[in-house]
């Protein structure tokens, strides 16, 4: 499934501490949420799952029930998933054969800045290749040790390969956003910096004070009672011209917050874009 141009959807995510893996996205079908986001997250408690326990045919339901109830998918790949170790090699190809399977249109990964912008790109080369061969995006996420400037330096290295980067763009992450350390508590300032040779594909929504990474509800946090940072933001993305997916990244208790945090979110694009 391809995002049209000029489309925002707005889903949530597979969460570790549910019950089941698929009691996420029974709730955005019941719900009529129409994107959704698989995370693999295994932790080392034993609590989460791999994409491994997710087998041919429940794949091939998941394809079916997205496409019946026109939601589209997207993998998050494991946050251990770092191509810059040959150890991550694998996984990366194991989760992008999932998004394969269950009809994703996009597969997000972490930006792993540790050794500069051209080692990364080169070591995500592969991944461009499939996932351009086979019409899915590969998005790029800030996570909150990476700062805009180094986003900036990222998507030139990728505009000067002889890759086909058409398919490629960046996740940003709201709440990793807030935490960085250049753009402490002003996520607005952080997309600011962001050159325009960078485009926002996708979007992670969660909110924190500055503290910590602490995945709050959108609107339960600081917009709560002040939504004019997300105001601004959406205003941000309607002159970028966003198409893509809009993720909340959490299962609230009760997760009736995510339909609340949804459709406010409707009701405040409608005056953006």
């Amino acid at each position: 499934m391809v995002i049209k141009k000029g489309r925002i959807r707005i889903g949530n995510q597979t969460f570790f501490s549910t019950v089941s893996i698929s009691e996420p996205f029974r709730y955005a079908v019941v719900n009529s949420f129409d994107a959704f986001e698989w995370f693999p997250d295994l932790k080392v408690s034993g609590a989460g799952w791999t994409e491994g326990d997710l087998g041919k045919k429940t794949r091939a339901l998941i394809k079916k029930i997205a496409n019946d109830h026109d939601i589209a998918l997207s993998v998050h790949l494991p946050w251990t998933a770092n191509p810059l170790k040959k150890e991550s090699y694998d996984t990366i190809l194991r989760n992008a054969e999932f998004a394969l399977d269950i009809g994703a249109c996009l597969v997000n990964i972490h930006f792993f800045a540790d050794e500069g912008a051209q080692a990364f790109v080169q070591a995500i080369s592969h991944l461009i290749e499939l996932l351009s061969a086979n019409a899915i995006r590969l998005s790029i996420e800030n996570v909150p040790a990476t700062g805009p400037a180094a986003f900036n330096i990222l998507f030139e290295h990728l505009r000067n390969t002889e890759l086909d980067t058409s398919c490629v763009g960046m996740c940003l992450d709201l709440g990793h956003a807030n935490l960085c350390k250049e753009t402490l508590n002003d996520y607005l300032g952080y997309v600011d910096i962001l050159g325009p040779q960078v485009p926002i594909i996708h979007l992670h929504v969660h909110e924190n004070y500055g503290d910590r990474d602490s995945h709050l509800t959108i609107f339960t946090g600081p917009a709560g009672k002040d939504p004019s940072g997300i105001a601004g933001l959406l205003e941000r993305l309607e002159k970028r011209g966003f198409s893509g997916a809009i993720i909340m990244e959490q299962w609230p208790q009760p997760p009736s917050l995510l339909n609340e945090a949804r459709n406010r979110l409707v009701d405040m694009l409608k005056d953006a874009f």
